[in-house]
């Protein structure tokens, strides 16, 4: 069942991950310094390999949570949606902070990814206090 419970989370992360980047996707370019041709799309195209590194991550990220909260006794979607919240918040946002700021890139870099990581922990919270 655990397993099951963390596909989910990775899904729903992962999911929301899509509906983060498509709606942020010309600011997050901008910010990565993203080569794009006059279509506005990434200049020459992508393949599958970013997709399926960001699905595996996602299960490592759930599957982690979800070790965490059982370790701690956290239960609930409240409690387990504020601790995601705050691994989002203070473990690897500021992870992804540092990784920006040494190549001197636009701060915003950090608030898009930074954002994906705080609401998609928090997700993986939720879902994981669902079942």
């Amino acid at each position: 069942m655990e397993l099951i419970n963390v596909l989910v989370a990775a899904l729903a992360a992962w999911l929301f991950g899509a509906a983060w980047y498509m709606t942020l996707a010309k600011p997050w370019m901008e910010a990565a310094g993203v080569e794009v041709g006059p279509d506005g799309k990434p200049q020459g195209g992508q393949g599958a390999l970013p997709f399926i590194l960001s699905a595996l991550a996602m299960v490592l990220v759930a599957g982690m949570m979800r070790h965490m909260l059982s370790m701690a006794g956290i239960t609930g979607i409240g409690k387990s949606a504020l601790t995601g919240l705050g691994i989002g918040l203070f473990f690897i946002s500021p992870w992804i902070m540092i990784n920006n700021a040494y190549p001197g890139r636009p701060f915003k870099l950090t608030l898009i990814d930074g954002g994906y990581a705080v609401f998609g922990c928090m997700i993986i919270g939720i879902v994981l206090a669902l079942f």
